[in-house]
């Protein structure tokens, strides 16, 4: 896990080569929706694996079949909300509930229009209530404009304060980062990769393209 200089509180996996190695699977355009979903899943439960190395642990005592020790439970781990940006963030969820079993779980469907106004529409929203102990998980895998993840904060905070908000991505642009850390600096922010830049339609350069499509087909306009 690598935190990057330009932000507080934003950190990459560009130093764990097999999240890279699965990365590279969900760039090639050549990888079906089977295997992009399988690479999202995938990457969902390790990176769930690198965020409890961030949460809060206590030992407590237990007694094996040969004499009492000490144990490790992690706190946090108890105390999760993963909010779901539909669709593309599925199987992304999928993966990190595999680790943060515990968690509540909420649903938002936000979509963003064309370039150049990138506005949001949300029409469902269905968030559990938030406690101060919690850490709620939003999980999109593309960070573009951020314009989505703004929005989706701006929502979630309604239902209560949290002991951390965390964003959960796949990749992610510098400027999509910059507006959401304006808009909200409290919030983390965990991605695979941090690429180079958007293009003019708002879309991740190198990227892998519309997440979405590639995990669930392209839906047709009738």
């Amino acid at each position: 896990m690598k935190r990057d200089e330009r932000w507080e509180g934003v950190y990459s996996f560009e130093d764990s080569p097999f999240i890279m190695e699965i990365l590279t699977e969900l760039r090639d355009e050549r990888t079906g929706p089977i295997a992009f979903r399988k690479g999202l899943v995938k990457l969902g439960r390790y990176m769930a694996y690198e965020l409890t190395k961030t949460m809060e642990i206590e030992k407590v005592p237990i007694k094996t079949p040969l004499e009492e020790t000490e144990g490790t439970l992690i706190k946090d781990r108890r105390n999760v909300i993963i909010i779901t940006v539909l669709r593309a963030a599925i199987p992304l969820m999928e993966g990190l509930i595999k680790v943060l079993d515990h968690s509540r779980v909420g649903i938002v469907s936000a979509s963003r229009s064309k370039a150049p106004k990138f506005e949001i529409e949300m029409k469902y929203v269905k968030v559990p209530q938030v406690k101060p102990d919690d850490t709620v998980i939003l999980a999109d895998p593309m960070i573009a404009t951020g314009s989505t993840l703004i929005k989706v904060l701006d929502e979630v905070k309604k239902y209560g304060n949290a002991k951390r908000y965390v964003i959960v991505g796949v990749l992610a642009a510098p400027d999509g980062i910059s507006r959401i850390k304006e808009a909200h600096p409290d919030v983390e922010i965990f991605v695979a990769a941090i690429d180079r830049e958007l293009n003019e339609k708002g879309y991740i350069l190198p990227g892998l393209g519309d997440a979405g499509d590639r995990a669930f087909g392209a839906p047709i306009k009738i």
